[in-house]
């Protein structure tokens, strides 16, 4: 639960800028949650697939590619978070495309933690891990349509940064359950 909430922060935040800026209507907030889910599931499968291929090849040192994996992640998260400029570009966030890259786009983190799924869990485990955070990413991005349709803010630097040392603590758990514990 832990890394599905990590990782759709992004989704949070993305949801609820673009309902705040475009007042879009439930509808296309519930495609937008849909789409976000989507993709956050898919992505962290299709790197689990790709963890798995190589498992045996890299069967030695795979809690190191797992701690490096979600160090890497959650060290951009965390500057991202911290230093990131807000692009002034104005996307049409209504239309079913921009939603699909907007999806990809907040995924693409997914993707690589997946590699560290297929490394170290099983497929029962990983078709777990991918279902909850699915549900998860629906139900906040969702949220985040509703918080920017009320104008609420989302603190994007607070919740980057947690997300980011959250997926660093996993990974620094990982490291150390496979080598100390």
């Amino acid at each position: 639960m832990l890394i599905a909430l990590a990782l759709c922060v992004d989704s949070l935040v993305v949801s609820t800028t673009s309902s705040f800026r475009s007042k879009m209507a439930f509808r296309r907030g519930l495609l937008m949650a849909v789409v976000f889910a989507f993709f956050q599931g898919l992505f962290p499968l299709l790197g689990a697939l790709l963890g798995a291929a190589f498992k045996d090849v890299v069967a030695a040192v795979d809690h190191w590619i797992a701690f490096g994996l979600l160090l890497a992640v959650g060290g951009k998260m965390i500057w991202d978070a911290l230093f990131a400029k807000e692009d002034d570009k104005v996307l049409d966030v209504t239309s079913f495309g921009t939603m699909c890259v907007l999806g990809i786009a907040t995924s693409i983190d997914a993707f690589v933690v997946g590699i560290g799924f297929g490394l170290d869990s099983t497929l029962s485990q990983t078709l777990f891990t991918v279902a909850v955070i699915g549900v998860a990413t629906f139900i906040v991005s969702l949220a985040g349509w509703y918080l920017g349709k009320r104008n609420v803010p989302v603190p994007e630097k607070i919740a980057g940064v947690v997300a980011g040392v959250v997926l660093i603590g996993l990974g620094v758990y990982t490291l150390l359950e496979h080598t100390v514990l």
